[in-house]
């Protein structure tokens, strides 16, 4: 390590507003990963970082550097019955109510394309697609390499957990990031996704980049800048990347829990569900059939036929779970009831995702335990006429001692007025779109 890319010169450099050359980059990644770098020297990079901000090249020279501090998974050579198989993923960045994954895998899958889904777990009021799927009884997150490889061939779709030689440097990074206030950054957010999704060896790449109040970009500007970022790192990659941006002001479908998520999810497969749910899997699976040479495919119409339905019993049944198992209730239930009869016209997506943490849907630690059958239920969207003293949500808890706190952070969080609101209620979310530059290819 030269004086150049001497920690505490990188730090500086950073600090003072200097780009950093892609030696100082690898060199601070690198013996960040081999434990040469202190983890207060990384912290105080990422706080420059977040201060200063990082340069396009600086970024893809982060990415970059991510990914070379573990393995790089191949995906090519996935064949069945003599036709290659063409992979594609989808990722989010996090909502309340979020469950798209659950519906969206197997629905793209049933078409004949390989969905390797390598999720995360929840920390704080946004669920993790895996801690749902543990819901389910028997399911099992871990898969490894050849098994993944084996079911993308069997099946066409794995949700699973990611090993840990894929982008370790991510994951030590994160861990630091959530306890020194550096989450917020578009360049760490963009790097750390595109590292984990580039070195998953995935094809093609949708993004769906959550804007409101239930997601880390509050404001459309800022939303739409990382979806940029993200799209140009992955298209520079070789991955063919999109970016749909949606509304997150108001939570997800019907429900925040993991149980709760899962029920919900199997209501669209079976050609049901709440609107917006239904709206926003289409809208993502038309843009992963599309990325997979299926521009032309109506994907309503396997959540019709019951192929959507085929191919989630089969990824849930070849991870050990029972599709057909009855998921985990609560023991306790609270109603709130609506305040007066009217139009719902606000109903807080970031309020009722800590309202779900407080009951036990998600975890304030890497670790620690969730309960599966934790969460809320609304009974009602934005735009909905509801009646005075009618259920207008149900929390879920296994311990009715959380009830009080849960209500404590739904207060002010929802209003019904006697008129109608301006404009249609949210079922539409798509509210923009990025697709790469010429540049970019």
């Amino acid at each position: 390590m030269t004086a150049a890319t001497d920690p505490v010169s990188v730090i500086g450099a950073k600090r003072d507003g200097g780009e950093l050359t892609t030696g100082q980059i690898d060199a601070v990644v690198a013996g960040f990963t081999a434990g040469t770098v202190a983890p207060e020297q990384m912290s105080a990079l990422a706080m420059a970082i977040v201060w200063r901000g990082m340069s396009r090249r600086e970024i893809a020279d982060w990415t970059a550097a991510m990914i070379a501090s573990g393995r790089r998974m191949d995906l090519s050579g996935l064949a069945r019955g003599g036709r290659e198989l063409r992979t594609v993923d989808k990722h989010s960045t996090g909502g309340v109510g979020d469950k798209i994954t659950l519906p969206l895998t197997p629905l793209v899958a049933s078409y004949g394309l390989a969905v390797p889904q390598l999720s995360g777990r929840g920390l704080g009021h946004t669920g993790g697609t895996l801690d749902k799927l543990e819901a389910i009884p028997g399911w099992s997150a871990s898969v490894t390499p050849a098994r993944l490889r084996a079911q993308l061939l069997e099946v066409g779709a794995v949700i699973c957990a990611a090993s840990d030689d894929l982008a370790p440097a991510d994951r030590a990074l994160y861990a630091l990031r959530d306890v020194t206030g550096t989450v917020a950054s578009i360049p760490l957010i963009a790097a750390s996704i595109m590292s984990k999704k580039i070195a998953e060896g995935t094809g093609a790449l949708v993004l769906d980049v959550k804007v409101g109040s239930g997601a880390f970009m509050t404001t459309y500007d800022d939303a739409a800048e990382l979806a940029r970022v993200m799209v140009e790192l992955g298209s520079d990659a070789g991955v063919r990347t999109c970016a749909l941006l949606t509304d997150m002001s108001s939570p997800l479908g019907r429900s925040a829990g993991n149980a709760l998520e899962v029920a919900e999810a199997v209501e669209v497969l079976a050609g049901g569900g709440p609107r917006d749910v239904v709206e926003l899997t289409l809208a993502l699976a038309r843009e992963m059939l599309a990325a997979g040479g299926l521009p032309d495919v109506d994907p309503a119409e396997h959540l019709a036929g019951g192929q959507a339905m085929d191919a989630w019993r089969a990824m849930i049944a070849a991870q050990g779970g029972d599709p057909g198992a009855p998921l985990p209730r609560a023991a306790e239930t609270c109603s709130v009831a609506a305040p007066s009869s009217g139009f719902l016209t606000r109903l807080d997506a970031l309020a009722v995702g800590l309202a779900a943490w407080e009951l036990g849907a998600g975890r304030s630690a890497p670790g620690a335990a969730v309960s599966p059958s934790a969460g809320v239920t609304w009974h009602a969207a934005v735009g909905d006429r509801v009646s005075e003293g009618a259920p207008l949500l149900t929390l879920h808890a296994d311990d009715p001692a959380r009830f009080d706190r849960a209500l404590a952070r739904l207060d002010g969080a929802y209003e019904v007025t006697s008129d109608a609101p301006a404009g249609l209620p949210p079922v539409d979310r798509v509210i923009g779109r990025v697709d790469p530059s010429p540049a970019s290819g």
